[in-house]
Protein backbone atom coordinates (compact mmCIF):
# COMPACT_ATOMS: atom_id res chain seq x y z
CA UNK A 1 0.00 0.00 0.00
CA UNK A 2 1.13 3.67 -0.64
CA UNK A 3 2.23 5.59 2.41
CA UNK A 4 2.20 9.27 3.07
CA UNK A 5 5.73 9.58 2.77
CA UNK A 6 6.18 8.16 -0.84
CA UNK A 7 3.12 9.93 -2.37
CA UNK A 8 4.67 13.52 -0.76
CA UNK A 9 7.95 11.99 -3.07
CA UNK A 10 5.45 12.10 -6.07
CA UNK A 11 5.53 15.30 -8.38
CA UNK A 12 1.58 15.37 -9.40
CA UNK A 13 0.81 16.08 -12.91
CA UNK A 14 -2.67 17.41 -13.52
CA UNK A 15 -3.87 16.35 -16.93
CA UNK A 16 -6.40 18.53 -17.17
CA UNK A 17 -6.87 22.13 -15.97
CA UNK A 18 -8.46 25.32 -18.23
CA UNK A 19 -7.05 28.33 -18.67
CA UNK A 20 -9.15 31.44 -18.54
CA UNK A 21 -8.83 33.52 -21.35
CA UNK A 22 -8.02 37.28 -20.50
CA UNK A 23 -11.28 39.69 -21.79
CA UNK A 24 -8.81 41.57 -24.69
CA UNK A 25 -7.18 38.33 -25.92
CA UNK A 26 -8.59 38.21 -29.47
CA UNK A 27 -9.26 41.89 -29.64
CA UNK A 28 -5.79 42.79 -28.46
CA UNK A 29 -4.09 40.49 -31.07
CA UNK A 30 -6.53 41.09 -34.74
CA UNK A 31 -6.30 43.79 -36.75
CA UNK A 32 -8.82 46.24 -36.37
CA UNK A 33 -11.62 45.65 -38.71
CA UNK A 34 -12.13 42.21 -37.23
CA UNK A 35 -12.97 44.09 -33.65
CA UNK A 36 -16.90 43.45 -34.00
CA UNK A 37 -16.45 39.69 -35.18
CA UNK A 38 -13.90 38.49 -32.62
CA UNK A 39 -14.81 37.25 -28.85
CA UNK A 40 -14.83 40.43 -26.62
CA UNK A 41 -16.07 41.69 -23.40
CA UNK A 42 -18.85 43.60 -22.88
CA UNK A 43 -21.74 44.78 -20.37
CA UNK A 44 -25.22 42.80 -21.31
CA UNK A 45 -27.68 45.12 -20.57
CA UNK A 46 -30.31 42.21 -20.09
CA UNK A 47 -28.21 40.59 -17.29
CA UNK A 48 -25.75 43.71 -15.51
CA UNK A 49 -23.58 41.17 -16.18
CA UNK A 50 -20.00 41.25 -18.23
CA UNK A 51 -19.84 38.47 -21.04
CA UNK A 52 -17.90 37.07 -24.05
CA UNK A 53 -19.69 38.31 -26.84
CA UNK A 54 -18.94 37.16 -30.79
CA UNK A 55 -20.45 39.05 -33.23
CA UNK A 56 -24.40 39.12 -32.25
CA UNK A 57 -24.16 35.93 -30.05
CA UNK A 58 -23.76 36.69 -26.06
CA UNK A 59 -21.74 33.52 -24.34
CA UNK A 60 -20.49 32.94 -20.70
CA UNK A 61 -20.12 35.34 -17.76
CA UNK A 62 -16.64 36.55 -17.91
CA UNK A 63 -13.95 34.48 -15.44
CA UNK A 64 -17.31 31.81 -14.57
CA UNK A 65 -15.10 29.34 -15.10
CA UNK A 66 -13.25 30.57 -12.15
CA UNK A 67 -15.35 30.91 -9.79
CA UNK A 68 -14.16 31.16 -6.35
CA UNK A 69 -14.85 28.05 -3.30
CA UNK A 70 -17.64 30.50 -1.75
CA UNK A 71 -19.17 31.02 -5.24
CA UNK A 72 -19.03 27.34 -6.12
CA UNK A 73 -21.10 26.24 -3.06
CA UNK A 74 -23.68 29.13 -3.90
CA UNK A 75 -26.78 28.17 -6.53
CA UNK A 76 -25.82 27.96 -9.69
CA UNK A 77 -27.42 30.84 -10.78
CA UNK A 78 -25.13 32.76 -8.59
CA UNK A 79 -21.87 31.13 -9.24
CA UNK A 80 -22.36 31.94 -12.55
CA UNK A 81 -21.58 35.56 -11.50
CA UNK A 82 -17.96 35.19 -12.71
CA UNK A 83 -15.19 37.32 -11.50
CA UNK A 84 -13.61 40.37 -13.28
CA UNK A 85 -9.74 39.07 -12.63
CA UNK A 86 -7.63 36.58 -14.93
CA UNK A 87 -5.27 34.26 -13.31
CA UNK A 88 -1.84 35.03 -14.18
CA UNK A 89 0.64 32.30 -14.54
CA UNK A 90 2.69 33.12 -11.39
CA UNK A 91 -0.70 33.02 -9.72
CA UNK A 92 -1.27 29.23 -11.17
CA UNK A 93 1.92 28.47 -10.47
CA UNK A 94 1.32 30.05 -6.64
CA UNK A 95 -2.28 27.58 -6.87
CA UNK A 96 -0.34 24.54 -8.27
CA UNK A 97 2.81 24.77 -5.40
CA UNK A 98 -0.39 25.58 -2.79
CA UNK A 99 -2.46 22.27 -4.22
CA UNK A 100 0.69 19.73 -4.62
CA UNK A 101 0.75 20.39 -8.34
CA UNK A 102 4.04 19.94 -9.50
CA UNK A 103 2.47 20.09 -13.31
CA UNK A 104 -0.45 20.86 -15.35
CA UNK A 105 -1.98 20.61 -18.96
CA UNK A 106 -3.26 23.67 -20.04
CA UNK A 107 -6.65 23.29 -22.08
CA UNK A 108 -8.98 26.53 -23.44
CA UNK A 109 -12.72 27.54 -22.18
CA UNK A 110 -13.80 29.84 -24.90
CA UNK A 111 -12.31 28.59 -27.42
CA UNK A 112 -12.47 25.35 -27.36
CA UNK A 113 -16.11 24.54 -25.89
CA UNK A 114 -17.50 27.45 -28.46
CA UNK A 115 -15.56 25.92 -31.21
CA UNK A 116 -19.00 25.68 -33.62
CA UNK A 117 -19.23 29.64 -33.03
CA UNK A 118 -15.40 30.29 -34.61
CA UNK A 119 -15.59 28.45 -37.41
CA UNK A 120 -18.81 30.48 -39.09
CA UNK A 121 -16.18 33.61 -38.33
CA UNK A 122 -14.95 32.55 -41.85
CA UNK A 123 -11.30 30.24 -42.75
CA UNK A 124 -9.73 33.54 -42.36
CA UNK A 125 -10.59 35.19 -39.01
CA UNK A 126 -11.13 31.64 -37.15
CA UNK A 127 -7.62 30.93 -38.11
CA UNK A 128 -6.37 34.24 -36.93
CA UNK A 129 -8.36 33.67 -33.66
CA UNK A 130 -7.10 30.57 -33.31
CA UNK A 131 -3.35 30.96 -33.98
CA UNK A 132 -3.44 34.02 -31.59
CA UNK A 133 -5.32 31.41 -28.75
CA UNK A 134 -2.24 29.37 -29.49
CA UNK A 135 0.43 32.04 -29.25
CA UNK A 136 -1.64 33.17 -26.05
CA UNK A 137 -1.29 30.02 -24.26
CA UNK A 138 2.44 29.48 -25.03
CA UNK A 139 3.23 32.67 -23.81
CA UNK A 140 1.07 31.80 -20.84
CA UNK A 141 3.27 28.50 -20.26
CA UNK A 142 6.38 30.35 -20.63
CA UNK A 143 6.99 31.56 -17.17
CA UNK A 144 7.51 27.94 -16.22
CA UNK A 145 7.67 25.31 -19.71
CA UNK A 146 8.13 21.99 -17.48
CA UNK A 147 5.26 22.83 -14.56
CA UNK A 148 3.00 24.31 -17.36
CA UNK A 149 2.00 22.53 -20.69
CA UNK A 150 0.04 23.81 -23.32
CA UNK A 151 -2.33 21.96 -25.74
CA UNK A 152 -2.56 23.69 -29.49
CA UNK A 153 -6.19 24.12 -30.52
CA UNK A 154 -6.14 22.66 -34.29
CA UNK A 155 -8.56 24.61 -36.97
CA UNK A 156 -9.46 21.43 -37.70
CA UNK A 157 -12.67 22.99 -40.19
CA UNK A 158 -9.43 23.36 -42.37
CA UNK A 159 -7.13 20.27 -42.35
CA UNK A 160 -3.92 22.08 -44.44
CA UNK A 161 -4.02 24.72 -41.97
CA UNK A 162 -4.36 22.68 -38.75
CA UNK A 163 -1.13 20.66 -40.18
CA UNK A 164 1.03 23.92 -40.04
CA UNK A 165 -0.71 25.04 -37.17
CA UNK A 166 0.49 22.08 -35.42
CA UNK A 167 3.80 22.66 -36.92
CA UNK A 168 3.96 25.93 -35.51
CA UNK A 169 2.96 25.17 -32.51
CA UNK A 170 4.82 22.26 -31.46
CA UNK A 171 7.63 24.55 -32.54
CA UNK A 172 6.58 27.07 -29.58
CA UNK A 173 6.48 23.98 -26.82
CA UNK A 174 3.10 22.77 -27.49
CA UNK A 175 2.59 19.34 -26.30
CA UNK A 176 -0.65 17.80 -27.54
CA UNK A 177 -3.74 18.74 -29.74
CA UNK A 178 -7.10 19.59 -28.68
CA UNK A 179 -9.25 17.07 -31.24
CA UNK A 180 -13.00 16.45 -31.15
CA UNK A 181 -14.91 13.04 -31.42
CA UNK A 182 -18.10 14.11 -32.27
CA UNK A 183 -17.69 16.21 -35.18
CA UNK A 184 -20.81 14.72 -37.31
CA UNK A 185 -22.43 17.23 -35.33
CA UNK A 186 -21.17 19.72 -37.33
CA UNK A 187 -21.81 18.24 -40.16
CA UNK A 188 -18.07 17.17 -40.80
CA UNK A 189 -16.92 12.93 -41.00
CA UNK A 190 -16.51 10.93 -37.97
CA UNK A 191 -13.27 11.47 -35.85
CA UNK A 192 -12.30 7.73 -37.16
CA UNK A 193 -12.84 8.08 -40.60
CA UNK A 194 -10.01 8.66 -42.87
CA UNK A 195 -10.69 12.21 -43.93
CA UNK A 196 -8.49 13.12 -40.85
CA UNK A 197 -5.72 11.23 -41.16
CA UNK A 198 -3.31 13.92 -42.60
CA UNK A 199 -4.12 15.37 -38.86
CA UNK A 200 -3.40 12.20 -37.18
CA UNK A 201 -0.11 11.89 -39.85
CA UNK A 202 1.64 14.63 -38.51
CA UNK A 203 0.60 14.26 -34.49
CA UNK A 204 2.33 11.21 -34.93
CA UNK A 205 5.58 12.53 -36.74
CA UNK A 206 5.50 15.41 -34.71
CA UNK A 207 5.06 13.26 -31.39
CA UNK A 208 1.75 15.25 -30.21
CA UNK A 209 -0.61 13.73 -27.99
CA UNK A 210 -4.38 13.63 -29.60
CA UNK A 211 -6.46 15.05 -26.24
CA UNK A 212 -10.00 13.92 -26.60
CA UNK A 213 -11.59 16.46 -24.06
CA UNK A 214 -15.55 16.36 -23.02
CA UNK A 215 -17.69 19.13 -24.03
CA UNK A 216 -15.87 20.22 -27.27
CA UNK A 217 -16.85 21.05 -30.21
CA UNK A 218 -20.00 18.81 -29.32
CA UNK A 219 -22.56 21.19 -29.34
CA UNK A 220 -23.68 22.94 -32.51
CA UNK A 221 -25.00 26.45 -31.12
CA UNK A 222 -21.95 26.32 -28.40
CA UNK A 223 -21.79 25.68 -25.08
CA UNK A 224 -23.19 28.98 -23.99
CA UNK A 225 -26.47 28.12 -25.36
CA UNK A 226 -26.82 25.02 -24.33
CA UNK A 227 -26.14 25.94 -20.71
CA UNK A 228 -28.26 29.12 -20.66
CA UNK A 229 -31.45 26.70 -21.59
CA UNK A 230 -30.93 24.74 -18.40
CA UNK A 231 -30.33 27.84 -16.34
CA UNK A 232 -33.56 29.31 -16.37
CA UNK A 233 -35.45 25.37 -15.53
CA UNK A 234 -32.79 24.93 -13.01
CA UNK A 235 -33.18 21.78 -11.34
CA UNK A 236 -30.24 20.64 -8.94
CA UNK A 237 -31.32 17.25 -9.28
CA UNK A 238 -31.06 17.41 -13.04
CA UNK A 239 -27.81 19.35 -13.28
CA UNK A 240 -26.12 16.69 -11.31
CA UNK A 241 -27.61 13.70 -13.85
CA UNK A 242 -26.45 16.39 -16.36
CA UNK A 243 -22.75 16.43 -15.13
CA UNK A 244 -22.41 13.04 -14.80
CA UNK A 245 -23.96 11.77 -17.90
CA UNK A 246 -21.15 14.13 -19.54
CA UNK A 247 -18.36 12.78 -18.19
CA UNK A 248 -19.21 9.46 -19.58
CA UNK A 249 -19.99 11.02 -23.06
CA UNK A 250 -16.63 9.71 -23.97
CA UNK A 251 -17.69 5.70 -23.97
CA UNK A 252 -18.75 5.54 -27.13
CA UNK A 253 -15.89 7.15 -29.03
CA UNK A 254 -13.59 5.26 -26.96
CA UNK A 255 -15.19 2.24 -28.45
CA UNK A 256 -15.22 3.77 -31.80
CA UNK A 257 -11.57 4.07 -30.96
CA UNK A 258 -10.89 0.80 -30.56
CA UNK A 259 -12.50 -0.96 -32.87
CA UNK A 260 -12.44 1.15 -36.01
CA UNK A 261 -9.16 0.86 -37.33
CA UNK A 262 -7.72 4.39 -36.31
CA UNK A 263 -5.50 2.80 -33.95
CA UNK A 264 -4.19 0.26 -36.58
CA UNK A 265 -3.28 3.20 -39.05
CA UNK A 266 -1.75 4.92 -36.35
CA UNK A 267 0.16 2.63 -34.12
CA UNK A 268 2.38 5.11 -32.70
CA UNK A 269 0.04 7.84 -31.97
CA UNK A 270 -1.63 8.35 -28.57
CA UNK A 271 -5.09 9.01 -28.02
CA UNK A 272 -6.35 10.51 -24.50
CA UNK A 273 -9.85 11.00 -23.52
CA UNK A 274 -9.56 13.52 -21.02
CA UNK A 275 -12.10 14.55 -17.97
CA UNK A 276 -14.13 11.04 -18.94
CA UNK A 277 -13.61 9.25 -15.68
CA UNK A 278 -11.91 5.70 -15.31
CA UNK A 279 -14.16 3.33 -13.72
CA UNK A 280 -16.34 2.71 -16.50
CA UNK A 281 -13.36 2.04 -18.51
CA UNK A 282 -12.14 -1.31 -17.66
CA UNK A 283 -15.60 -3.15 -18.08
CA UNK A 284 -16.12 -1.27 -21.74
CA UNK A 285 -13.36 -2.84 -22.89
CA UNK A 286 -13.63 -6.08 -21.53
CA UNK A 287 -17.37 -6.00 -22.70
CA UNK A 288 -15.62 -4.89 -26.38
CA UNK A 289 -13.25 -7.55 -26.20
CA UNK A 290 -15.92 -10.18 -25.92
CA UNK A 291 -18.58 -9.12 -28.18
CA UNK A 292 -15.06 -9.03 -30.78
CA UNK A 293 -14.51 -12.96 -30.45
CA UNK A 294 -18.31 -13.50 -30.03
CA UNK A 295 -19.07 -11.95 -33.59
CA UNK A 296 -16.03 -13.41 -34.92
CA UNK A 297 -14.05 -10.19 -35.60
CA UNK A 298 -11.33 -11.34 -34.44
CA UNK A 299 -10.62 -13.91 -36.96
CA UNK A 300 -10.03 -10.75 -39.18
CA UNK A 301 -8.29 -7.81 -37.04
CA UNK A 302 -6.54 -10.28 -34.33
CA UNK A 303 -5.36 -7.39 -32.08
CA UNK A 304 -8.23 -6.84 -29.56
CA UNK A 305 -10.05 -3.40 -28.31
CA UNK A 306 -7.91 -4.27 -24.92
CA UNK A 307 -4.49 -4.40 -26.92
CA UNK A 308 -4.94 -1.55 -28.89
CA UNK A 309 -6.02 0.06 -25.41
CA UNK A 310 -3.20 -0.90 -23.92
CA UNK A 311 -0.77 0.18 -26.46
CA UNK A 312 -1.45 3.99 -27.08
CA UNK A 313 -4.70 5.06 -25.63
CA UNK A 314 -5.06 7.08 -22.07
CA UNK A 315 -8.31 7.70 -19.83
CA UNK A 316 -8.26 10.86 -17.11
CA UNK A 317 -10.26 10.91 -13.50
CA UNK A 318 -10.24 12.82 -10.53
CA UNK A 319 -12.73 12.24 -7.37
CA UNK A 320 -13.35 8.90 -8.09
CA UNK A 321 -12.37 6.76 -5.02
CA UNK A 322 -13.97 3.07 -4.60
CA UNK A 323 -13.06 2.48 -8.34
CA UNK A 324 -8.89 3.04 -7.81
CA UNK A 325 -8.68 -1.43 -7.24
CA UNK A 326 -9.38 -1.60 -11.16
CA UNK A 327 -5.83 0.68 -11.66
CA UNK A 328 -4.41 -2.77 -11.62
CA UNK A 329 -5.28 -3.74 -14.54
CA UNK A 330 -4.23 -1.17 -16.21
CA UNK A 331 -1.63 0.71 -14.81
CA UNK A 332 -0.25 2.21 -17.52
CA UNK A 333 -2.86 3.74 -19.22
CA UNK A 334 -4.61 6.07 -16.36
CA UNK A 335 -3.53 9.65 -15.43
CA UNK A 336 -4.95 12.02 -12.66
CA UNK A 337 -6.55 15.50 -13.18
CA UNK A 338 -8.32 18.26 -11.18
CA UNK A 339 -10.39 19.79 -14.09
CA UNK A 340 -8.88 23.40 -12.44
CA UNK A 341 -11.17 25.81 -12.44
CA UNK A 342 -14.45 24.18 -13.23
CA UNK A 343 -17.08 23.52 -11.19
CA UNK A 344 -16.90 19.80 -10.88
CA UNK A 345 -12.96 19.65 -9.99
CA UNK A 346 -10.66 19.31 -7.22
CA UNK A 347 -9.43 22.96 -7.51
CA UNK A 348 -11.05 24.57 -4.65
CA UNK A 349 -12.35 21.31 -2.58
CA UNK A 350 -15.25 19.32 -3.43
CA UNK A 351 -18.20 19.80 -1.31
CA UNK A 352 -18.01 16.33 0.24
CA UNK A 353 -17.34 14.09 0.57
CA UNK A 354 -14.92 15.82 2.47
CA UNK A 355 -13.42 19.73 1.80
CA UNK A 356 -9.94 18.75 1.45
CA UNK A 357 -6.90 20.12 -0.74
CA UNK A 358 -5.96 18.28 -3.93
CA UNK A 359 -2.80 17.24 -1.76
CA UNK A 360 -5.18 15.65 0.98
CA UNK A 361 -7.29 14.08 -1.86
CA UNK A 362 -4.57 11.88 -2.97
CA UNK A 363 -3.53 10.79 0.11
CA UNK A 364 -6.54 9.78 0.82
CA UNK A 365 -7.85 8.36 -1.71
CA UNK A 366 -4.44 6.59 -3.01
CA UNK A 367 -3.91 5.12 0.52
CA UNK A 368 -4.67 1.65 -0.60
CA UNK A 369 -3.16 1.99 -3.75
CA UNK A 370 0.83 0.45 -4.61
CA UNK A 371 3.21 2.28 -4.57
CA UNK A 372 4.38 1.24 -8.01
CA UNK A 373 0.91 2.24 -9.88
CA UNK A 374 0.34 5.44 -7.86
CA UNK A 375 3.68 6.70 -8.74
CA UNK A 376 2.39 5.77 -12.33
CA UNK A 377 -0.95 7.07 -12.35
CA UNK A 378 0.02 10.71 -10.44
CA UNK A 379 3.27 11.03 -12.57
CA UNK A 380 4.63 8.41 -14.98
CA UNK A 381 2.00 7.92 -17.28
CA UNK A 382 1.31 11.70 -17.96
CA UNK A 383 5.34 12.80 -17.81
CA UNK A 384 5.83 10.34 -20.94
CA UNK A 385 2.53 11.45 -22.92
CA UNK A 386 3.27 15.15 -22.32
CA UNK A 387 6.74 15.36 -22.55
CA UNK A 388 7.22 16.47 -18.68
CA UNK A 389 10.71 16.83 -17.40
CA UNK A 390 11.25 15.93 -13.27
Amino acid sequence: MTDTLALLDIRVIDTDTHVTEPSDLWTSRVARKWLDHVPRAEHNPATGRKQWRMGNSWLGVVGAEAASKEEKQLSAAQALSGRSEVETAPDRLTKMDQYGIYAQVLYPNIIGFEAPLFMRLGDELALVCTRAYNDFIAEFASADPNRLVPITMVPFWDREAAVKEMERCRGLGHKGVLFANKYEVLGLPAFHEPYWDRIYAAAQDLDLSVNFHVGFASVVGGVAASSAGMASKYDARDFARILAHGIMSNHEPIAALLTTGLCERFPRLKFVSVESGFGYIPYLVESLDWHWRLTGAHRQYPMLPSEYFRRQCYGCFWFERQTLPLLETYPDNFMFETDYPHPTSLSLAPISPADVLPSEHIRQAFAKVPPDIARKVLHDNAASVYHVNG
